[in-house]
């Protein structure tokens, strides 16, 4: 277990002892690249009645693991015992001169999450938040228990940021901060601590504004703060890994790793910062790469050029996949066609993937294909 554990000093910190290392904690978190930093409690029930709802309309998808360890999600210190305090941090992740709507408005080009176009953030941030917990114990000269978590575990982080002050929770679902916007990762240091609480986010500043909700594609969003993630584009181009619902394809347009509409439009992003760190700068040019040339990709490039990427988590089949409906709402041409049908000619073309390959072809020719139907969301 990536934890660190050893006896406990037999004199704990005091009250003000305390006060000073959340204070020096926040320090070093800046110092290991965190651009914030705050402390919150465990105990997360309030989310208990909307995450049950959630679940009980079947809005997660195949992702079956989010019904899992539900004590542990609405209790942390269930997840590490001894837990007393989370540490929440944000690391801001928006690369410098990385072009957006640029790229989403040309139907030829592939449109990948921004947040995915560097280095895999899990092991970066996950390091850091090592170091962080190796310091606190630096300083205090005996070892606390703690330990990292980003994004790997049953941890309600949207929730912990919002009760730690680090932003609220927008009608799209993600965290927003006023100086920061939407472009961050979350990252957890759970630890044996009583650190004095900071104060919670209590007010929301979206307003009446809904351009989040307006803008999504495939109308993910039933209602405010509840994403349907079948109908997500993140979800369909990642987590999914069946077929893609025919009546969703067309909207998906060309994005073919995650989405970031919602958060494209969002005003607080006006103040987003762009990071510094070199890990999460584009790599291979997937920030402007025509999507012939990644559909043109055999599985041992795709392996090469995604090595350490969170790009791998679609596989190459969902990669060819989501590339094939892209292409099928691409402007197409003869060079698009002839790859397609090349590949499903290959013997080691699956089902799942023909179906959406004859999809592509179908769209690009004018042919009616399918009825559009969609038996899942019904």
């Amino acid at each position: 277990m990536p934890s660190e554990q050893s006896k406990q000093n037999s004199t704990p910190p005091s009250t003000e002892d305390l006060a000073t290392l959340a204070l020096k904690i926040k320090h070093w978190a800046k110092e290991f690249g965190f651009q914030q930093c705050a402390i919150t409690g465990t105990d997360l029930s309030a989310e208990a009645e909307g995450l049950d709802q959630w679940l009980e309309q079947g809005m997660q998808g195949e992702m079956h693991w989010l019904a899992e360890h539900r004590e542990k999600r609405l209790d942390a210190s269930q997840l590490l015992p001894g837990t007393q305090r989370i540490i929440s941090l944000r690391m801001d992740y928006l690369p410098p001169d990385v072009q957006t709507l640029h790229i989403l408005n040309n139907p030829d080009k592939a449109y990948i999450a921004r947040y995915t176009l560097g280095r895999d953030y899990h092991k970066l941030m996950r390091n850091r938040l090592k170091q962080l917990g190796l310091r606190i114990n630096q300083e205090l000269q005996q070892d606390s228990i703690f330990r990292p978590f980003v994004d790997s575990a049953p941890v309600l982080e949207r929730p912990l940021a919002r009760n730690a002050g680090l932003g609220w929770i927008g009608k799209h679902t993600l965290l927003l901060n006023r100086q920061a916007g939407s472009w961050f990762f979350l990252g957890e240091l759970f630890i044996n601590l009583p650190l004095p609480l900071d104060s919670p986010q209590q007010e929301s500043h979206c307003g009446k504004c809904t351009a989040c909700l307006d803008v999504c594609p495939t109308q993910a969003f039933p209602r405010p703060y509840v994403l349907d993630a079948r109908r997500c584009i993140s979800y369909l181009t990642i987590e999914n890994k069946g077929s893609i619902p025919v009546s969703l394809r067309s909207a998906i347009g060309n994005r073919i790793f995650g989405c970031d509409d919602c958060q494209l439009v969002c005003p607080w992003n006006r103040f987003a910062k762009h990071s510094q760190e070199d890990d999460f700068k584009p790599r291979h040019q997937l920030d402007d790469i025509e999507l012939l040339t990644l559909f043109r990709w055999d599985e041992a490039t795709f392996l090469k050029r995604t090595e350490g990427s969170a790009i791998r988590r679609t596989g190459f089949i969902g990669w060819q996949r989501n590339l094939a409906v892209a292409l099928g709402n691409s402007r197409g041409g003869s060079d698009v066609e002839q790859a397609l049908e090349q590949r499903l000619q290959h013997a080691d073309c699956p089902d799942m993937l023909r179906e959406h390959i004859q999809w592509a072809l179908q769209q690009l020719r004018g042919e009616t294909g399918g009825d559009g139907s969609d038996a899942a969301l019904q």
